[in-house]
Formats: structure tokens, C-alpha cells, sequence
């Protein structure tokens, strides 16, 4: 039966779910609490690194900082999104100021910027903010056209 490895967003521990299994209720096998629960999660360089490699779904991060005004007005719309994409995708929020370096790798000059993973690889980017019914629309269309 084919499987899917799917990262935590609470412990990071991945979990190979059932491919005929209901993504939507499926539980972390360390921690118990749900693979998916309409949000994003919040990661550092490491769970970043984490939920790009390990999860067989695509990852949609969200690179923010605090300061940045924009980047809190998309929070809720991020939020929001998450609601509608999962368990599609992985919606995570990564904290330029925290994470430099991943910001540096990925070349990401401004912020709110969307990265758009699929196996493990850059399918889209976006710069600037966008509201959830955007964030949707964009995400959906780039990854049909990386399909």
C-alpha cells in the first residue's frame, strides 16, 4: 500500500500515512495530536529544512518578519488559506530575522515572500502580499502548472 511521509507540525516527527487513509484526520504517531489542523506551523531553519525535504505534499512557507507591516497584515490571510489548502499542502510561517541564512540561500530580497516546494525543490516564488483568497489561487495554479 503506498504511503505518504507527512512532518508533524507540532513535534517534527514524520509519519507515513496511508494513501486511502482521510488526510485531513490523520494523527502524528509521536505526539498524537493532528497532522492537519488549519494553520500554519511556525518553524525555525531546522523545521523549515524539515518540512522541505520529509513531506511527500507540497510546502508553501511564508518567509515574514515582525516589523515588517505587510507581512502582518498577510498573517490572517496566511491563516486563512491554511484553513482551505491543508491537507493539500503544508502552509509554515519562518521568521526571516530568525532563519538569515535560509533567507540568504533562497535569495529572498523582500518580504512577505512565498516559496513554493515540491519534493524538496523551489516550484514558485512570490514577493509582496496577497490576500488568502490569492494565496490560494496562486498556490493552486503553480502547482498544476509543476505537475
Amino acid at each position: 500500500m503506498a504511503a505518504l511521509h507527512i512532518v508533524c507540525p507540532h513535534c517534527a516527527a514524520t509519519n507515513r500515512l496511508p494513501a486511502d487513509k482521510n488526510a485531513a484526520a490523520g494523527k502524528c504517531g509521536a505526539c498524537h495530536a493532528a497532522l492537519f489542523d488549519g494553520h500554519p506551523a511556525a518553524v525555525d531553519a531546522a523545521g523549515f529544512d524539515k518540512h522541505r525535504r520529509a513531506n511527500d505534499i507540497a510546502v508553501l512557507v511564508d518567509v515574514w518578519a515582525p516589523w515588517c507591516g505587510p507581512c502582518r497584515m498577510m498573517a490572517p490571510m496566511f491563516e486563512a488559506a491554511a484553513a482551505e489548502l491543508e491537507p493539500q499542502v503544508r502552509l509554515i510561517k519562518l521568521n526571516a530575522d530568525e532563519a538569515p541564512n535560509v533567507a540568504a540561500e533562497y535569495q529572498v530580497s523582500g518580504i512577505p515572500a512565498l516559496l513554493l516546494f515540491r519534493g524538496g525543490r523551489v516550484v514558485a516564488r512570490s514577493a509582496g502580499a496577497m490576500d488568502a483568497r490569492r494565496i490560494v489561487a496562486w498556490t493552486r495554479s503553480q502547482l498544476a502548472q509543476a505537475a
